[in-house]
């Protein structure tokens, strides 16, 4: 079997809503789980770039980082009999501006929920432990 790494990025974008954080989460369309936005880094690009590229062309909205979130996840899996070993970087990222309604047609559906309803919906566990990374950040804020 041939193998392949790849290098991705994104970011768990966050906006204040009263006392609390909301974080923006999407539902892939090709394979209906709720994800967070993040994508293949470019030749050229570095991975702070790359996140946010993603989140814009993903869910539809302009954020800044504010610090990376830990080690990059790490998975195996196999695609048209390639095992392709993946690496994600992952970034807290704020609002800024833009609106979730100009997602791309990747995500079938973009939405602001609560960190632990994030966490909930999230497809993959370890999405799940990048939100719970994010959480523990935003409550030293």
């Amino acid at each position: 079997m041939e193998n392949k790494n790849e290098t991705s990025a994104g970011g768990v974008v966050f906006r204040k809503k009263g006392k609390n954080y909301e974080v923006l989460i999407s539902k892939h369309s090709g394979y209906h789980k709720w994800v967070l936005p993040k994508g293949l880094v470019e030749q050229g690009e570095t991975h702070e770039q790359t996140a946010v590229r993603e989140v814009k062309e993903e869910v539809g909205v302009e954020a800044r980082i504010i610090k990376p979130l830990g080690e990059p996840e790490s998975y195996i899996y196999t695609l048209n009999g390639v095992r392709i070993f993946k690496k994600v970087y992952y970034f807290l990222m704020e609002y800024v501006g833009g609106s979730e309604q100009e997602h791309d047609f990747e995500m079938e559906d973009v939405v602001w929920v609560s960190i632990d309803e994030a966490i909930e919906r999230m497809g993959f566990e370890g999405a799940k432990n990048v939100l719970k990374q994010a959480k523990k950040e935003l409550e030293k804020e």
